[in-house]
């Protein structure tokens, strides 16, 4: 029995404008609407040209009025970038228009380079390292009925994200390292390790979030992962390239330009040597629908976890409409029959 859930970075392709991308990406959210997905989670990044997901809220109420099932959230809001406040109330607001379908996903890193950081923040120092922790209770507490207590002047007032919550999201802590598996045992938050960055690590944060658990009833998590899925032997290769050069140049340092076509990646001279590109995919799934669906399976048996958020990672053709992605959509409408359908 496992769960299938998506995470989507907009991704924008080669004369692809962000209107189309986040078309693309709706289309998507429907696919894994009439699939059965669980959830659609948006990330946050900034100044990056091949990505379009700058602002999850907007996405998210975008994404939740287009689909009826799916829990749509934020795979995650920087909190760093953003007043505790700020991202209490529109979380609030989500939760309040589509009652049990918002998640919100908070994560530590900031999403972008240290100048783009600095102006998010409005010019001021980092001061994750010390504030993080807080920040994330803050946000925890002005979601609910009692809000936060502050001190203004001579006054002590509360401060609430609405006038009237009836319910809240879900907050769910994610990370890359043991700091976050440790903060949200303590907090007694869902937790979910970003596998799918280099496939490494996992084992050891979410066995450590387990032990250290605090909160009521079981820990919960689940897995992240990259896919890409062909129709016929060997295209799930050609369909992974333009992503996989993307990711070679950005551990070159270089900046993340809009994808090549499946066509262009095929012609273009490989950022790193073919050995290289193999060890960036080793923690993909790419394959055909069977044979990724059977990775999956395994993978939800390796962590003990009943449900896996795939991130489809398929490049276009250079002639495929710029409002969607067929490999994407494919992907997850594939996986989903497979992996849902044996509940």
């Amino acid at each position: 029995m496992v769960q299938v859930s998506v995470l989507d970075l907009i991704p924008v392709r080669q004369g692809q404008s962000t209107g189309h991308a986040v078309a693309a990406s709706v289309s998507l959210a429907k696919v894994a609407d009439r699939a059965g997905c669980t959830r659609y989670w948006v990330a946050e990044h900034h100044n990056t040209p091949a990505i379009a997901s700058t602002n999850p809220p907007v996405l998210i109420g975008m994404l939740a009025s287009q689909t009826s099932q799916l829990i749509v959230g934020s795979g995650g809001v920087m909190l760093p970038n953003h007043a505790p406040l700020v991202i209490a109330e529109q979380f609030a607001l989500l939760e309040a228009a589509f009652p049990g379908r918002i998640d919100l996903g908070i994560g530590r890193a900031p999403g972008t380079d240290p100048v783009t950081s600095w102006a998010l923040r409005g010019g001021t120092d980092d001061q994750t390292l010390v504030e993080f922790p807080n920040w994330v209770e803050q946000v925890i507490a002005m979601l609910g009925p009692t809000g936060v207590q502050a001190d203004i002047g001579t006054r002590r007032v509360a401060i609430h994200s609405t006038p009237a919550p009836t319910s809240v999201p879900a907050v769910w802590l994610l990370g890359s390292s043991d700091y976050s598996a440790r903060l949200a045992a303590r907090l007694g938050l869902p937790y979910v390790f970003a596998h799918h960055f280099t496939g490494e690590g996992t084992d050891q944060a979410l066995a450590l979030y387990r032990h250290e658990y605090r909160g009521e009833g079981r820990p919960t998590t689940f897995i992240t992962v990259n896919v890409v899925v062909g129709r016929e032997p060997g295209e799930a290769e050609r369909l992974a390239r333009p992503h996989l050069y993307s990711i070679a140049n950005l551990r070159l340092g270089r900046p993340l330009e809009p994808l090549m076509s499946v066509e262009e990646a095929e012609t273009a001279v490989p950022p790193v040597s073919e050995e290289s590109l193999a060890a960036l995919a080793s923690p993909w799934l790419i394959g055909e629908a069977h044979e990724v669906a059977e990775a999956i399976f395994a993978l939800a048996d390796r962590f003990t976890v009943d449900e896996v958020m795939i991130q489809p990672v398929a490049g276009n053709y250079r002639d495929d409409p710029q409002s969607i992605n067929r490999a994407r959509e494919y992907a997850v409408k594939e996986l989903a029959t497979r992996l849902v359908d044996s509940r």
